[in-house]
């Protein structure tokens, strides 16, 4: 599938994976966003969930097994080239996830991985919508949004 200059939309998802009063997150290994930190996630192959696709790349970039809870949150992330272009245009579903079992590893798509705090996401430089995505997955990680265990 070809991921910059799309003919359309391509649908992503995302990956808030809570723990102890953190979150993990990822450094992109490829564009967009090479070199940022962000939460794990990528493209919905055809065929599969969209709950499906977020345990996959899960297990894909982190080596963590996890279950999908409720969408905390449904948006569009366009990046434009100099000319005004729209070079990726993604339509992205962020899920709470509760960790099931695995060991953390950086792999696929993500150069590092890592378990942050809420004190510690402004150091990080995170996109606007991603700081914004985990801040609320951590205040509804303390209701029930998360799948039972």
């Amino acid at each position: 599938m070809k991921r910059d200059y799309p003919d359309r939309p391509i649908v992503g998802v995302g990956a808030v994976i809570v723990e102890d009063g953190r979150v993990l997150v990822v450094k992109r290994a490829t564009e967009p966003l090479k070199g940022q930190w962000s939460i794990p996630g990528g493209a919905v192959e055809l065929g599969e969930t969209l709950r499906q696709a977020v345990v996959r790349e899960t297990r894909e970039e982190t080596g963590l097994l996890v279950e999908a809870g409720e969408v905390i949150e449904v948006f569009d992330s366009i990046y434009r080239d100099p000319d005004g272009c729209a070079q990726y245009h993604y339509v992205l579903v962020d899920f709470l996830c509760r960790l099931q079992g695995g060991e953390l590893c950086a792999a696929s798509d993500a150069s590092a991985a890592r378990w942050v705090s809420a004190g510690e996401l402004t150091g990080l430089q995170l996109v606007h919508n991603t700081e914004r995505v985990i801040r609320k997955a951590l205040a509804d990680s303390k209701t029930a949004r998360l799948p039972p265990s």
